[in-house]
C-alpha cells in the first residue's frame, strides 16, 4: 500500500477529458504503477461534484474544476484507492467523504469518513451504490448526461491493453490486460459471490441508453458497453 498524500502532491497527469457536460475524466500516473489511474469527476444538478477517485492536479487544471463546480463529495472507491484523499478533505473540508461500507476501516486510518456509499443524496444526474457479491467493498457509480447513461467502476472492471515484458507477463498472468474484464486479483480479493456479481453486471448492462463505461485502471469502454458488460459478466 502506498503512503498517503497529506499535502498536495501533484504526480504527473494528463489534461482534463470532457466527455459529457456533466462528466470529466483525467488519467493520472503513480511511480511504480504502469497501469495508472483515472479520476473521474461528475457535476450533480444541484452544482456540486462528485470526485471518484481523486487525484491532486496542476493549480489550473484545479481552478477550471472549482469554476466548473465546487467538489461536495470525495469518493474513496475502495482500500486501495486512498493516496490522495487526505490532501482533497483538507483543501476541501466542506466535501463529505464517502468510501464502500466494507472498507470504512482502512479508509478512515487515513482520512476521515462521513459516510458510505448509501449517503450520497439523492440526484437525477448521479447515483452510487455498492456491487453486489463484492461484500461492500467496491461500488458503482450511475451517471445520466444529455448523451446518455455512463457507468464508473474502480477495481472491479479493467480495461487495459497488453503490456510488454516481464510486467506485461505479470499483468497477463493475473488476467489483467487483453480486453475489459475482471481480473483474477480482482476475483481474489473483491468477489465472494460470483452469482450475485454477474447478476447486477447484467441489470447495469440493461440500463438504458448505455454510451460508456469508465474504469480506474484503462480506456474508457465506448464500443458497445452494454455487449461488452454482459460479456464480462459471463466470464464470472
Amino acid at each position: 500500500m502506498a503512503s498517503v498524500h497529506t499535502e498536495w502532491k501533484v504526480l504527473p497527469h494528463g489534461p482534463i477529458e470532457r466527455l459529457a457536460e456533466n462528466l470529466w475524466r483525467v488519467r493520472g500516473e503513480v511511480p511504480h504503477m504502469p497501469i495508472g489511474r483515472v479520476m473521474t469527476l461528475v457535476r450533480r444538478a444541484d452544482g456540486g461534484v462528485v470526485v471518484h477517485s481523486a487525484i491532486a492536479l496542476e493549480e489550473p487544471l484545479m481552478g477550471e474544476i472549482e469554476a466548473w463546480g465546487r467538489p461536495a463529495f470525495l469518493v474513496v472507491p475502495n482500500r486501495g484507492h486512498r493516496l490522495d484523499a487526505p490532501a482533497f478533505a483538507r483543501r476541501y473540508p466542506d466535501a463529505r467523504v464517502l468510501c464502500p461500507a466494507g472498507a470504512r476501516e482502512k479508509v478512515a486510518g487515513v482520512v476521515r469518513v462521513d459516510g458510505d456509499f448509501r449517503d450520497l443524496p439523492p440526484d437525477p444526474d448521479v447515483a452510487l451504490a455498492h456491487l453486489d457479491g463484492l461484500r461492500e467493498q467496491e461500488g458503482v457509480v450511475q451517471v445520466r448526461s444529455a448523451d446518455g447513461a455512463t457507468l464508473v467502476f474502480n477495481d472491479a472492471i479493467f480495461n487495459l491493453p497488453a503490456m510488454a515484458g516481464l510486467v506485461g507477463l505479470i499483468y497477463r498472468l493475473t488476467g489483467s490486460t487483453g480486453r475489459p474484464r475482471v481480473s483474477r486479483l480482482g476475483r481474489l480479493v473483491f468477489v465472494r459471490d460470483r452469482a450475485g456479481f454477474r447478476a447486477h453486471l447484467e441489470r447495469l448492462a440493461a440500463v438504458p441508453d448505455l454510451r460508456r463505461i469508465i474504469v480506474s485502471h484503462g480506456d474508457v469502454i465506448t464500443d458497445a458497453p452494454a455487449a461488452t458488460l454482459r460479456g464480462i459478466a459471463a466470464e464470472l
